[in-house]
């Protein structure tokens, strides 16, 4: 309490009369929320009142997360006195998500202080809502058999359509979208930390050029996404865009991870919009087996490949999937267990890009050994998972000429 009232009086002391009348105003606005969160409390057998956040600061959770808690909502894995109350985060990620997300949930400021007073009320823990861990994991694959809950108003499909052309897209014509993960954004927008933790996720957007080039080469526009990048895309192929240094918008990250054709990129948060609207996404660079999206039929994925230094050779499958190394995200625990992760390489990356693209015009011919591989690589997958639902594919050309590792 000392501590409380030391740093009050401080700020009073550097903001003056304009601070003591703000934190008049905090004093009255929690005042008048203790009798509400009390209500909430007495009203809990007939309608059970939750308040939470949403995690708004990283598109990667404000997208998926908020999406897999509805989709499970609307299938009836809540207790149906429920009534969940929101608040954004301190930061937004993506104000077109916001706008969306206001238009389909209970989003309000105030609730954030019905949280915080329930909170330092004995008890509060019940009326707290928090979203599950991991909560992206849509483990019982309800996206693939639900429609997306975020609609594009009639002026918001017509301003996405009208831009089309404005950014080199041509109208009508079907435009996939990119993206190759770095630190740019976390480290301009959340200062501050080290976020060389997850560097091992990151991978080189030029690596991913040589498939936006065959892609063009099949009627495509290629848009390179992403909100703060750290370099700007070479490309002299004027079917290939650099959206992300050149005409990067809130709303348009959102409307073209809608309507793309599917999308391909690493494991970073931008893909959580095409996941959203249910496109089919293809992931490269992958990195933790553990938390691959494995519930959708439409999305592919190759991971990269982890190398162990003292016996000089690759960890197989079986010993990643059967050990703690399933779950490394952070770069510092393939670093201590004397690992490096190796990024895919841009055959690889083609390879998966345009199996994508085959399976989704129906021109794809799997054979009977693909099928054994992938038979092999999921047979071993579920061995330590959470999902319930295992309906994604492994790059077949990637499990081809890596079919030792599944030994």
């Amino acid at each position: 309490m000392r501590t409380f009232l030391r740093r009050q009086l401080r700020q009073i002391r550097l903001g003056g009369w304009a601070a003591v009348w703000r934190k008049l105003g905090i004093a009255l606005l929690v005042l008048a929320c203790v009798p509400l969160v009390l209500l909430a409390r007495i009203l809990r057998p007939l309608v059970w009142f939750r308040f939470g956040y949403l995690p708004s600061a990283r598109i990667g959770h404000y997208g998926p997360n908020v999406e897999v808690y509805l989709c499970e909502r609307d299938a009836g894995m809540l207790d149906p006195r429920i009534r969940d109350l929101f608040y954004d985060g301190y930061q937004v990620s993506n104000h077109q998500l916001q706008k969306m997300w206001s238009r389909v949930l209970p989003v309000h400021p105030i609730v954030r202080w019905l949280d915080h007073v329930n909170q330092g009320i004995f008890g509060g823990a019940k009326h707290h809502f928090q979203f599950r861990p991991d909560p992206w994991r849509d483990v019982h694959g309800l996206l693939e058999r639900t429609a997306p809950h975020l609609v594009f108003t009639p002026d918001e499909d017509a301003r996405g359509r009208e831009a089309l052309p404005s950014i080199g897209v041509p109208a009508d014509a079907p435009f996939v979208c990119f993206h190759a993960r770095d630190q740019a954004y976390l480290e301009t927008v959340l200062p501050g930390n080290d976020w060389d933790v997850h560097a091992c996720r990151n991978c080189s957007v030029h690596t991913l050029v040589p498939a936006a080039e065959a892609l063009t080469q099949r009627g495509y526009t290629a848009l390179r996404l992403g909100a703060i990048v750290k370099e700007p895309l070479r490309t002299g192929n004027p079917r290939i865009i650099d959206y992300a240094s050149k005409y990067r918008t809130d709303f348009l990250d959102v409307y073209l991870g809608a309507k793309c054709a599917f999308f391909f990129g690493s494991d970073a948060g931008i893909h959580g919009i095409p996941n959203v609207f249910r496109r089919p996404v293809a992931f490269v660079n992958y990195t933790g087996l553990e938390y691959l999206h494995t519930w959708a039929s439409y999305d592919l994925f190759i991971p990269k490949k982890i190398w162990m230094r003292e016996q000089r050779r690759f960890m197989t499958f079986p010993e990643i999937l059967r050990s703690p190394v399933r779950k490394f995200i952070h770069s510092n625990h393939y670093r201590d267990a004397g690992l490096e992760v190796v990024d895919n390489t841009p055959e690889e990356i083609t390879a998966v890009v345009l199996e994508m693209d085959d399976r989704l015009k129906g021109a794809w011919r799997t054979t009977e050994e693909d099928e054994e591989l992938q038979r092999r690589f999921w047979q071993l997958y579920r061995e330590g998972s959470v999902n319930q639902v295992y309906d994604a594919h492994i790059g077949a050309e990637f499990l081809r000429q890596n079919r030792d590792l599944l030994d």
